[in-house]
């Protein structure tokens, strides 16, 4: 009896043991002998919000070479938005309202408002008769700049004020032989 207790004994021991050697974890791990490849993109810092300039960086690596760059872009809109905000704050209504009006989009939502953007110290009807004289001078990108050459353009087959004057200075001529000037 005291074999078998002795046997169990050494049984439970080599199990334990084989158990305990099961639960350790091996760990292997992969040495790299050089580093892989980077390019940074620079950074533009933008700390000032009155600059109205927007950074914008990228770069690019392979096995070999690496190409970082950036570079600051100027936003127009901001700095139409920021000069007419000044003019405003001193007063210069009108003028803010003109700088506004340079970009197309807001040309075209005053106009579809039925108040023409100022222009040359015009306002209302006469900047409105002014841009309908002038649609070159509309902002790109506006839709009512080609609504407004294609009005412009004399009808085919119609004479404009100067083509009258000359047929009547003519026909005078023919009718009573004198010469105007």
């Amino acid at each position: 009896m005291k074999l078998l207790i002795t046997i169990l004994f050494f049984f439970t021991l080599t199990a334990t043991i084989t158990d305990v050697k099961a639960e350790t974890n091996t760990v292997s791990s992969t040495v790299v002998n050089n580093t892989p490849p980077t390019a940074n993109a620079p950074v533009i810092p933008n700390s000032n919000s009155d600059i109205c300039k927007v950074g914008v960086g990228g770069s690019i690596q392979n096995n070999v070479l690496g190409l970082a760059t950036g570079v600051l872009v100027d936003d127009e809109l901001c700095q139409l938005l920021k000069l007419s905000r000044s003019q405003y704050a001193f007063g210069m209504k009108v003028s803010a309202v003109a700088l506004l009006c340079q970009d197309p989009r807001v040309w075209t939502s005053m106009m579809d408002a039925g108040t023409p953007c100022p222009v040359k110290g015009l306002i209302g009807a006469e900047a409105a008769t002014y841009w309908e004289a002038n649609p070159d001078k509309i902002p790109d990108g506006s839709r009512y700049k080609t609504e407004y050459i294609q009005a412009a353009k004399p009808v085919e087959g119609e004479l404009s004020d100067a083509g009258y004057i000359a047929l009547y200075k003519t026909l005078f001529l023919i009718t009573t032989g004198l010469l105007l000037f």
